[in-house]
């Protein structure tokens, strides 16, 4: 793995594929590292011909962690924007800082959950660096609460960090049963060697606070995805309880000619069983863009 200097910040990446091949940016999200994509999958979209590029946002892994007061989750979704630190704009700008010190022109930029929000961020502040875009398991909004999680998806979300290595383990197990995909196979020890491996790399818990509410100061875009003007794929699962599925109908709504996936049994995660459907898409989507 390797580092840029961006925004003030040392962020990490990882690179799969030929750097001779277009770049894919993947945009992970909240709290999760750059390993939450997993290698395999990493590995499908470069043998599909791209330089992908994974990274860990700030306040996550071994990417800078920011400074300043600590959030209160509770006054930013009382309404307090001055909780945050920064916005996801700034998060869009760090991912424009990887490509620019990979001197990576424009890619392909794809973003799941909180990174879905990142992407689309880079698409409307940097139209020039983002050749199409894909948002997963997303929502063009940080305000969710019109259509919010359910009771226990909200649960998992909101619940003190683990305290240790084996609880986080447990957790995230146990977290996957609720808010990961009810027609796919869970497989416990990808799971679990994901978890242990992302701890190891860098647990970090105020990151996740920090994120949470920057997420939330973010307000609503919509009205700035009118104006994009590439191609755009929405892709989400129709068993998501974290984020529903009517947030992918009002992000692809929001944007003129974008395609909507919806993947029966799909949860908020990346089941194995969906690869080839998420990918197989991703694919198509990037090659409407054309040289462009």
């Amino acid at each position: 793995m390797s580092t840029v200097q961006a925004n003030g910040l040392t962020i990490e990446y990882e690179t799969h594929g030929e750097p001779a091949d277009p770049a894919l940016l993947l945009v992970m999200g909240l709290g999760a590292q750059l390993v939450y994509w997993p290698d395999d999958f990493c590995d499908a979209l470069a043998a599909e011909g791209f330089f992908v590029i994974r990274y860990d946002n700030r306040d996550t892994g071994r990417s800078t962690r920011t400074s300043g007061p600590i959030p209160s989750v509770s006054k930013a979704l009382a309404g307090d924007r001055l909780q945050a630190t920064y916005t996801l704009i700034d998060m869009a700008a760090d991912g424009i800082g990887v490509l620019d010190g990979l001197e990576v022109g424009a890619a392909h930029v794809v973003g799941a959950s909180m990174g879905g929000m990142i992407a689309q961020h880079m698409a409307i502040h940097h139209p020039d660096r983002v050749r199409s875009l894909c948002s997963i398991m997303s929502a063009p909004t940080g305000d969710m609460s019109s259509d919010p999680p359910s009771a226990e998806a909200n649960a998992v979300l909101l619940r003190q960090p683990a305290r240790s290595r084996a609880e986080a383990v447990t957790r995230a197990i146990a977290d996957a049963r609720v808010i990961g995909s009810p027609d796919f196979t869970l497989d416990e020890h990808e799971v679990r060697v994901r978890t242990m491996r992302s701890y190891d790399r860098g647990f970090y818990p105020l990151g996740i606070a920090r994120q949470f509410t920057a997420m939330l100061a973010s307000g609503d875009w919509r009205h700035h995805l009118a104006d994009l003007d590439l191609p755009v794929l929405v892709i989400h699962g129709a068993a998501d309880a974290l984020v529903r599925p009517s947030w992918a109908r009002a992000t692809a709504d929001a944007i003129s000619g974008a395609e909507l996936l919806i993947i029966d049994g799909m949860g908020h995660d990346l089941p194995r069983g969906a690869w080839p459907s998420i990918i197989r898409a991703i694919v198509a989507n990037a090659g409407s863009a054309g040289n462009r």
